[in-house]
């Protein structure tokens, strides 16, 4: 293998050629910064996940290595995230009971297979097939996700019992249990979400007005939940308040991630099969997109078939090291880049802040209350819901408000898993349903000119025994038949037509059922004494026309330009529409 070909399965080598000490300096000021931010996030992550605390520090270490030996982003920060934790919660909940070994080792087995699921899908360049989900249905998911998310934190809010994972089970548990309030909690929780929702949009003004430079305030903004956690931590600790009710972490193990090792057994593999495969295109999903979105401010480049096999990589080795299925996150990303991220060697230095944390620091937590990494998720996950979506969708497409409604709807009733499945199948069906019906325009030319345009748009000329059919779609095996149906009932109701030309400047592919229905349609025209022409044929698609014998059966020609079909066929007399 040469070293071109192998640095693109090992982007590090062409990264790390250039390596120098200003990219360190860089890349550990942006590690410590996402240091700090990661710890209560990691925390919460795998608690929302169903695992304990210590998995989401874990899944924060080994990955984030992999990835930066793998992946092509700069910035892209790795680690789990909310909606894959909820998918993670919502696949294996029904498998095993949360906080037994066959839930964690289900985790791990979720892990490795997304993550094999994503390197097979780069190793063979199938990215494209994260396009089936449209941006209506991520971003319906990605809102009712949210939805799904705070409400299953309130619990933890609310110092109450509440389980589900759709809307009306998480609603009507904790109305049940409403009566159990534990009111110190509540005050935790209430305390440290207001606290954490001013330190977004209050914390920096404040700090800048005191003279604090832009960056460092920047930084101390960002480092806001770990403020929160200390409080409320020490709160605990020295008013003994875990003795009146208050749920606190407890102890967490201290030390570096462990050797697991998923199960390979045939009824578990296929019990998260589907699961696994949603979370991997939609962890793709959410992860190429902050990535890309960062890469090009930067004007760098990222490789969507290796940023799979980055990813793959990643989650193997959470399966390895005691994790769950982790993706590129979009907050921290952006803390990485706007922290100096300059390589994911910054990646890198993250994790090794985070062993130290596992190792050192977890006997901290111990009486760390579990509302406040409910109320740190519930901040998070917020800026996650967009409605505006729906209104935007619906004056834009009605097909697109669908998708989003549909998706948003069905998350909530039924869960992640038909959401996400519901919208993929809405959008396909959609699409078939538009396709089916192509665009197609009777145009005439612009007097004075040799461009031909929409007859009911513009004031053009035309010939009463030319009718010209731009068509706007690709044709195949669903459209093709109305295609010839829209032709013969034109002819039909006009009996000066002596020719018809398909004008295929938008024609990017025929497959064999449209070339059928061609030929089918050039005979019927034949017997009413008309041609059949074409024009503007792509090269592509021409080769493909070639190597049947449709061409030596039609009427007419095919044209290189739709002016030379006029000038060919038009009659001296033009009328203006």
């Amino acid at each position: 293998m040469t070293t071109n070909a192998l640095a693109r399965y090992l982007p590090i080598l062409t990264w790390g050629r250039t390596y120098n000490r200003e990219n360190l300096s860089n890349d550990l000021v942006a590690a410590v910064i996402v240091t700090i931010m990661l710890i209560p996030q990691s925390l919460a992550y795998a608690m929302l996940a169903g695992l304990p605390p210590e998995a989401g520090l874990y899944a924060s270490i080994a990955p984030i290595i992999l990835y930066a030996i793998f992946g092509t982003s700069r910035a892209l920060a790795v680690g789990p995230v909310a909606v894959v934790s909820l998918m993670t919660a919502a696949a294996i909940g029904n498998i095993a009971d949360q906080g037994t070994m066959g839930y964690a080792v289900a985790a791990l087995t979720l892990a490795g297979l997304s993550g094999v699921m994503m390197l097979l899908m780069g190793i063979l360049r199938l990215g494209f097939l994260a396009n089936f989900l449209s941006h209506p249905v991520v971003a319906g998911f990605i809102t009712a996700s949210g939805i799904l998310i705070a409400l299953s934190q309130l619990k933890h809010i609310l110092g109450i019992s509440a389980s589900g994972d759709t809307l009306p089970e998480l609603v009507e548990t904790l109305f049940a249990h409403l009566g159990d309030v534990n009111l110190i909690t509540l005050i935790i929780g209430v305390g440290a979400t207001a606290f954490l929702f001013w330190v977004r949009k209050g914390l920096n003004p404040l700090l800048r007005s005191y003279g604090i430079k832009p960056a460092l305030a920047g930084a101390l903004t960002k480092a806001g939940p770990v403020l929160a956690v200390v409080v409320t931590t020490v709160a605990v600790w020295v008013f003994g308040l875990s003795d009146h009710g208050v749920k606190i972490v407890g102890s967490v193990p201290q030390s570096l991630p462990p050797l697991t090792m998923p199960s390979i057994s045939p009824t578990l593999v296929g019990q998260l099969l589907l699961p696994a495969l949603l979370i991997s295109v939609i962890g793709f999903v959410e992860s190429i997109s902050v990535a890309q979105t960062l890469a090009a401010k930067k004007r760098q480049r990222i490789d969507p078939d290796q940023e799979l096999i980055g990813l793959g990589a990643a989650n193997v080795a959470a399966a390895f090291t005691g994790g769950f299925p982790v993706t590129g996150g979009f907050s921290r990303s952006v803390v990485n880049y706007d922290a100096g991220a300059e390589t994911p060697a910054a990646g890198a230095y993250t994790a090794v802040g985070l062993a130290i944390a596992a190792f050192a620091l977890t006997p901290l937590i111990y009486f760390l209350p579990t509302a406040t990494l409910a109320a740190t998720i519930i901040v998070a996950v917020l800026s996650l819901v967009d409605f505006s979506i729906l209104r935007t969708s619906w004056s834009y497409s009605r097909a697109d408000f669908a998708a989003v409604l549909v998706t948003i709807l069905a998350t909530l009733w039924f869960g992640v898993e038909t959401g996400v499945s519901a919208g993929v199948i809405l959008s396909i069906l959609l699409h078939l349903y538009k396709t089916s019906k192509p665009h197609i325009a009777e145009v005439g030319c612009v007097p004075g000119t040799q461009h031909f345009r929409n007859i009911n748009r513009h004031d053009v000329q035309t010939n009463p025994a030319i009718l010209t059919l731009r068509i706007d779609e690709s044709l195949y095996f669903v459209n093709a038949r109305y295609l010839e149906d829209y032709v013969l009932d034109r002819v039909v109701r006009d009996k000066a037509i002596k020719d018809v030309i398909l004008m295929c400047s938008a024609v990017n592919d025929i497959d064999f059922s449209a070339l059928e229905s061609l030929e089918s349609l050039s005979a019927r025209l034949s017997d009413m004494g008309i041609r059949l022409s074409m024009s503007e044929v792509k090269g592509p698609v021409m080769d493909r026309l070639q190597r049947s014998d449709f061409l030596t059966h039609m009427t007419g020609k095919v044209y290189l330009s739709q002016y030379e079909a006029i000038e060919s066929l038009r009659d001296p007399q033009p009328v203006v529409s």
